[in-house]
């Protein structure tokens, strides 16, 4: 009898089959559960911490001769950054104050009245623009369940007072003109020279540039008798009330994500503690990067075997707005996002397991 043979006649069973059959059967659930969870509870680990970050540039040119801040302060809306030498345009309003004095004395009037009535409108069109932008921006989280109702009638209220201070600074300006009699009310000359001066005025107001709202400033490179062309960056703002999380997915991951969907977020600034948020928004589209040359798009060849998936952003908010964001966060920091989109589930608890999991390791890395 051959040894290949048992004593009972049969031959044995070769044990690598069974493994292999057991080893693809779990390449094949491994594939699938990937598969559905890319749909039903697609995750990132490329969320990025984001926020409006602006450069603060005055709108006039002069000299720095004051820095009112740190780098890396926390400041609120209207506090001072920094000042330019206001000397050169308290002579422009004094120049345009005796130019408009000048032209109402040429028609035998007082001009005492008119100067004061300019300035006030002066004064309150500049606080009209502030709270204007305030307010437009208070709004803009009342809509998005990130400000109160009870901040969005503030703004409002704020800015239905400004106006009313506007009307009546601009009425009393009427009556001062009225006053110089019919050769003064539709002069030329005093027109001119009245625009003259709230340009001035305005200038003079734009030498100490203030915070636009609450935020912090970094970057910080001013020092005291720098020169400040009109328009160039000065200091770095990032606002403090309006912070987001960037999430890039792939194609395929976004079939079933709807804004409004629950996604829970894991910051590497705050390790072991989870947050909840829900997505904002998925972007429109992105830029593939083709090149322009001579009218035509330029051929990008590539070797390799298989084209990048392409990656949307998706804006994904804090559930209960700033107040509920870790301290420790930073523009610019990762986040890792898993979003629900299926509506639970056992894929959704399975993911939410293995982000769990990930929270507690991160204390590592």
């Amino acid at each position: 009898m051959s040894d290949l043979q048992t004593d009972t006649g049969k031959t044995p069973r070769n044990p690598a089959g069974p493994v292999a059959l057991f080893v693809i059967a779990l390449l094949v659930i491994g594939v699938v559960l990937y598969a559905l969870a890319d749909r039903r509870a697609p995750a990132s680990s490329r969320g990025i911490v984001s926020a409006h970050v602006v450069q603060i540039a005055p709108r006039v040119s002069g000299e720095v001769i004051a820095v009112h801040v740190e780098d890396d302060a926390l400041v609120e809306a209207g506090d001072p950054l920094f000042s330019l030498d206001p000397r050169p345009f308290e002579l422009s309003v004094a120049q345009a104050e005796a130019n408009l004095t000048t032209t109402v004395q040429n028609i035998d009037a007082s001009g005492a009245s008119l100067l004061a009535a300019q300035a006030a409108v002066t004064q309150a069109r500049t606080a009209l623009e502030t709270t204007r932008a305030q307010a437009e921006r208070t709004l803009r989280l009342e809509e998005r369940g990130i400000a109160s109702s009870a901040q969005g009638d503030t703004a409002r209220q704020q800015v239905a007072e400004a106006e009313a201070r506007l009307a009546t600074a601009e009425a009393n300006l009427e009556s001062a003109r009225k006053q110089l009699g019919a050769q003064g009310e539709d002069n030329p000359a005093i027109e001119a020279a009245q625009t003259q001066l709230e340009r001035a005025q305005y200038d003079l107001a734009s030498t100490t540039v203030t915070a636009p709202h609450r935020g912090v400033v970094t970057n910080v490179m001013l020092s005291e008798g720098q020169f400040l062309g009109a328009g160039q960056a000065a200091l770095t703002f990032i606002d403090a009330d309006a912070a987001w999380v960037t999430v890039d997915l792939r194609e395929n991951q976004l079939q079933l994500v709807e804004p409004g969907d629950p996604v829970k977020l894991l910051f590497d600034a705050a390790p072991g503690r989870i947050y909840d948020g829900r997505v904002q928004s998925i972007a429109w589209g992105i830029n593939p990067g083709r090149n322009v040359q001579g009218g035509l798009v330029v051929n990008q060849p590539t070797n390799r075997w298989f084209e990048p998936a392409r990656r949307i952003p998706v804006r994904v908010e804090l559930a209960g707005g700033l107040d509920a964001w870790p301290e420790q966060a930073r523009v610019g920091g990762k986040v890792h996002a898993l979003i629900l989109a299926g509506g639970g589930g056992p894929i959704a608890w399975i993911g939410q397991a293995l982000q769990r999991l990930r929270a507690y390791t991160s204390f590592l890395h």
